[in-house]
């Protein structure tokens, strides 16, 4: 029910990046932080209590896991998405950004050109660059309050710079797009094409709006299957991310020994005992939770977007098809990036994700967090009308 996410929980001195460390990352304390994609949600009841139990046995040594943990996989991304996976594609990491520079490093060599579609997922940028690899941009087309791809340009991109890897983000970090069955497979193609590796990035994928629908991408051929590395993880969908744990698929054999050898290359083994127990229960028993907290974004979704027409219409949403991070365009205030800064920070006291952040092609937006109790987001929304309109 919606009232166990209106619930207010107190999140100070629990070592939250979120809510702890705001002097550290240089912004006042007084804000409220609605920046990282971390909710202020507790995990499904069914998560806590599988923990509790693996705590309350004493002994953490070295786990693994075993064919259930596999089945969970299997049954999820076969009830919600129709992908039919297989045990030996399954390779496990300790986060998808750490899955993404293993194919990097696995898949190219430094100085290989990497291509990314701004405005994106800013690790993806920092990624590419901390391992001596070019960045290729491939800017999405912002036109009539939502983004598309030019694909005459992604397709010049690739051929003239040569690249090599293509990271897609699908649902879309930040402008909250679910890519087309038509828009994949034609961006899958080219790749084919010109032989580029993709990785997929699907950690939002339980978050899409109705009305659209997610596909995976290396469902949609078997020739898509063979040349990608598809990214999952848990830690999103259920408020997971200090566990850790993320489940990779790589059908391809060639590609999956090429990644594994990389990851043995950290010295990396097995992953945190408490993600996997947390992983598994999760899948098991936490898609009630999920249709619940999908339905009460959708309602915050619903306020925001109310809220902007009637109090502030120079500010406009991005309507979202995926994720609960929503994408604002403040352009029509004709701010500077400075005084946007002010007006976010100084005056509504409020901590967002600066558009730039995401490339250059996100000045004058701001990403925000609303997988929080509607109180909370209306606290925010009031405190930005009360800068702008002063």
């Amino acid at each position: 029910m919606d009232h166990q996410f209106d619930e207010i929980i107190d999140r100070s001195n629990t070592n939250s990046i979120k809510y702890d460390f705001a002097s550290e990352r240089g912004m006042p304390e007084d804000l409220i932080p609605l920046w990282v994609a971390d909710m202020d949600f507790r995990t499904p009841p069914a998560v806590t209590e599988a923990l509790i139990n693996a705590s309350s046995h004493g002994i953490f040594g070295y786990s693994e896991v075993k064919m259930p943990y596999f089945q969970s996989l299997q049954s999820w991304y076969h009830n919600y998405f129709n992908w039919e996976l297989e045990r030996r594609w399954l390779v496990k990491t300790p986060g998808v950004v750490y899955a993404i520079c293993t194919a990097i490093r696995a898949y190219t060599r430094p100085g290989d050109r990497i291509l990314i579609q701004r405005p994106v997922y800013y690790p993806f940028s920092h990624s590419i660059l901390d391992n001596d690899r070019v960045l290729v941009n491939n800017p999405l087309v912002y036109r009539d309050g939502s983004y598309s791809v030019d694909f005459e340009d992604f397709e010049r991109k690739i051929k003239s710079n040569d690249v090599r890897l293509f990271i897609l983000c699908n649902p879309h970090n930040p402008v909250g797009r679910v890519w087309s069955r038509e828009e994949l497979a034609r961006m899958g193609d080219i790749c084919l094409k010109y032989n580029v590796i993709v990785v997929s990035d699907e950690i939002h994928a339980d978050f899409v709006y109705p009305g659209f629908v997610h596909t995976v991408f290396a469902d949609l051929k078997p020739e898509f299957s063979q040349n990608c590395v598809t990214c999952t993880a848990p830690s999103k969908t259920f408020n997971l991310a200090g566990l850790q744990v993320s489940n990779i698929f790589i059908s391809n054999k060639e590609l999956r020994d090429s990644f594994r050898k990389e990851i043995y290359r950290t010295g990396y083994s097995q992953l945190n005992t408490l993600g996997l127990t947390a992983c598994y229960a999760a899948y098991t028993e936490g898609r009630p939770w999920l249709e619940e907290l999908k339905s009460y974004l959708m309602k915050n979704v619903t306020y925001v977007k109310e809220f902007l027409q009637k109090e502030l219409p120079e500010i406009r949403l991005v309507q979202p098809e995926g994720t609960y991070l929503l994408w604002l365009d403040f352009q029509a205030l004709g701010l500077s990036e400075e005084e946007l800064e002010d007006l976010i920070v100084g005056k509504a006291k409020l901590w967002l994700d600066r558009g730039t952040m995401f490339g250059p092609e996100g000045k004058g937006f701001q990403r925000i967090n609303i997988a929080c109790p509607r109180s909370t987001l209306e606290k925010a929304m009031n405190q930005l009308r009360h800068a702008v309109k002063s």
